[in-house]
């Protein structure tokens, strides 16, 4: 399985992004994909969630500015980012949730992809 991250890049304060991640491979299903952000030297933190029910779930500071949303048919997932702040500079790195089928069932697995760096900077 591999995520395909794009659409980070230098935006102005106030500005908006939107980011797209791919997931490509051999896997049964989807169960959440979503993203997480990190800046060098801190924790990597939960940005939004997505389920296979199109439950979303945010970080309670980024609510009513990010949006997760995704395309089923295109196995891709979307966070759009409006109203930027510098302290949302961060790499922003896409995961999913997958089941995978195995000699004896199913079993479910994270990946991670590559992570887009976001800089918000006048």
């Amino acid at each position: 399985v591999q995520l395909q991250a794009s659409g980070g890049g230098l935006v102005q304060p106030g500005g908006s992004l939107r980011l797209s991640c791919v997931v490509s491979g051999t896997f049964k299903n989807i169960n959440v994909m979503g993203w997480y952000r990190q800046v060098p030297g801190k924790q990597r933190d939960l940005v939004a969630t997505i389920n296979k029910d199109s439950q979303t779930n945010y970080a309670d500071s980024l609510k009513g500015r990010f949006a997760v949303s995704k395309d089923n048919a295109r196995n891709t997932v979307y966070l759009q980012m409006n109203n930027l702040k510098p302290e949302d500079t961060a790499v922003y790195n896409c995961f999913v949730d997958v089941t995978l089928r195995t000699t004896w069932g199913t079993r479910t697995h994270p990946y991670w992809g590559q992570g887009t760096q976001v800089t918000v900077s006048s």
